[in-house]
């Protein structure tokens, strides 16, 4: 059984993926939302200081809701910007989750598109562990290696490695320190699925499924690849926010049902929902299955 969670302490969401590319932020802002949406008070942070693209989605949200005289459900948000000095950076960081964490049900963090610190940081510190990838075995080499001819599993990659190791400490202080945390729910969830190329998605439905029995990761469907998503970018808003988008096409509604059973896989704690309000920006706060 699960441990109970610190007291007080917000459910920390990390999406991380080594590779760019993959539609990492673009779920992690959509998955923000849609909490917001559900009543949960959400705080975010950036940790890729350079392309900012989570902080800049919300940016762009809150000038929406100016131009247009608007609310919307949203999150606190913030980018953290490293110093050089691995140590103080990590202390810096716990420190700023504390104060943009308080009062918070979560605390969402979208890292850089590559191998640094505070990424392996964030990610050994996650209560839920999102890794976003494209269904391609250049993505999959970054979890798991597998045999050219017979398409098995051969061995893990160094980022499962790193998380495997970091799950093991978790439960190692957690049994001499009696330190009461969740243990991490590692989901895989695979984003851009192609449709038209059954063979390679079955090959990589089954080298998904050997590694997570061997490493103890949840597979879950993420977003397809769909033109709307950088459209919305601008102006902030995303698929749940239907008042607000014009007539949607089908294919917009499906996605918005793809993105309701993606929250959904996460598996999250029950959030008590803020009375009328969501975490952002003060405005109602419906359920986001309904929106």
């Amino acid at each position: 059984m699960a441990s109970e969670p610190r007291p007080h302490a917000p459910h920390r969401i990390v999406f991380a993926n080594e590779k760019g590319g993959t539609g990492k932020s673009t779920t992690a802002v959509h998955v923000a939302v849609a909490l917001a949406y559900g009543g949960a008070r959400v705080a975010t942070i950036d940790l890729d200081h350079r392309q900012r693209t989570l902080h800049r989605y919300f940016e762009n949200r809150i000038d929406t809701e100016r131009r247009r005289e608007i609310e919307l459900p949203g999150a606190r948000f913030d980018v953290f910007a490293p110093t050089g000095d691995d140590a103080a950076d990590i202390a810096a960081l716990e420190a700023r989750v504390a104060e943009l964490g308080q009062g918070m049900d979560v605390v969402l963090f979208d890292t850089a598109g590559r191998d640094d610190p505070l990424a392996r940081h964030a990610a050994a510190q996650a209560d839920t562990l999102v890794t976003p990838m494209n269904d391609s075995f250049v993505d999959f080499d970054l979890i798991g290696q597998v045999d050219a001819e017979t398409f098995k599993v051969r061995r893990l990659s160094f980022y499962a490695e790193l998380i495997w190791d970091a799950r093991k400490k978790r439960a190692m202080r957690q049994l001499e320190d009696g330190e009461r945390r969740r243990e991490m729910d590692w989901l895989v969830v695979r984003n851009r699925v192609q449709r038209l190329d059954a063979r390679n998605q079955k090959r990589i439905d089954q080298a998904l499924f050997e590694l997570s029995q061997r490493v103890g990761f949840r597979v879950a469907h993420g977003l397809s690849e769909r033109v709307i998503y950088r459209e919305l970018f601008p102006s902030g808003l995303t698929l749940l926010d239907k008042g607000h988008l014009g007539e949607l096409g089908t294919s917009h509604l499906v996605a918005r049902q793809e993105l309701r059973t993606l929250v959904a896989a996460l598996n999250l704690p029950r959030f008590t929902p803020v009375a009328g309000t969501s975490a952002g920006s003060g405005a109602a706060a419906p359920d986001y299955q309904a929106a």
